[in-house]
C-alpha cells in the first residue's frame, strides 16, 4: 500500500505539469513523465500509463498493456486513486467510441517503431477454431504488410492498434488468436472481409450470437 500512496501523492503534487503539456519544454515534460513512470514501476514494473490532454482537464489511464495477469494490479491502484481536480483517472485503455474519422478515412497514421499504420486502411477476416467454437480469432489484413513483414515489431504494432481500438479488456479476453497478412484488391470485394474499425461491433455481435 505504501507504493500506491507514494504514486498518488506524487501525481497530486505534480498533476498541473501534465495539464500544461503544450506550455512547457519537451525536456522538462520528459523529466516529470519519467519520474511518474519510475514511481509507478516501484508499484509494478510491468504497468504503464497514458496521459491525454482534454480541453477542460486531463485523463490519466493506467494500463497493463493487455496482460490479463496484471488486471487486478491496475484495478487496485485505480481503486485507491484520489479525486484530483480537472482529472479523470481510468483503469485500462477503453474502446474507441468515435469511429467517424476511420469511416471518413481522415485518421492520422499511428507510428510505432517506424511502422506507419492507419486503422481506416486495415481490414480483418473472422477466424474460428473448429475445436473451440466459442474462440474467436481474426486475420488482420494490411496494405503494406509486404514492406513490414520482416520487422520484428510488426505484430506488436498491430496489437497496439487493436488494443487502442477495442479496449484493453476486450483485446485480452475476446480474441483468442491473431494472424496478419497482405490485403489484395479482390479481398475488398469479399463479404467476409470487414473494416477493422468495426471489430468491436463484430465481437459484441459474436458474443451475443
Amino acid at each position: 500500500m505504501k507504493t500506491i500512496s507514494t504514486f498518488w501523492n506524487h501525481f497530486q503534487q505534480n498533476n498541473f505539469v501534465f495539464l500544461l503539456l503544450n506550455e512547457i519544454s519537451k525536456e522538462e515534460l520528459k523529466i516529470h513523465f519519467d519520474k511518474l513512470i519510475e514511481i509507478l514501476h516501484q508499484y509494478n514494473k510491468d504497468l504503464d500509463l497514458i496521459i491525454k490532454n482534454k480541453t477542460r482537464g486531463g485523463e490519466l489511464i493506467i494500463t497493463a498493456n493487455g496482460n490479463p495477469y496484471l488486471f487486478k494490479e491496475v484495478e487496485l491502484l485505480v481503486h485507491h486513486a484520489p479525486v484530483v481536480e480537472r482529472w479523470k483517472i481510468t483503469a485500462f485503455l477503453q474502446p474507441e467510441t468515435n469511429l467517424t474519422k476511420y469511416e471518413n478515412g481522415t485518421d492520422k497514421p499511428l507510428e510505432y517503431y517506424g511502422i506507419n499504420l492507419r486503422i481506416s486502411e486495415m481490414y480483418f477476416i473472422p477466424l474460428e477454431n473448429p475445436n473451440k467454437p466459442t474462440d474467436l480469432g481474426i486475420k488482420v489484413l494490411l496494405k503494406n504488410y509486404i514492406v513490414h513483414k520482416n520487422n520484428p515489431r510488426l505484430r506488436e504494432a498491430v496489437y497496439t492498434h487493436i488494443e487502442h481500438l477495442i479496449g484493453e479488456k476486450s483485446f485480452a479476453n475476446d480474441l483468442s488468436f491473431i494472424e496478419i497478412d497482405q490485403i489484395k484488391n479482390e479481398d475488398l470485394e469479399d463479404d467476409y472481409v470487414l473494416e477493422l474499425y468495426n471489430l468491436k461491433f463484430f465481437i459484441d455481435s459474436f458474443e451475443y450470437y
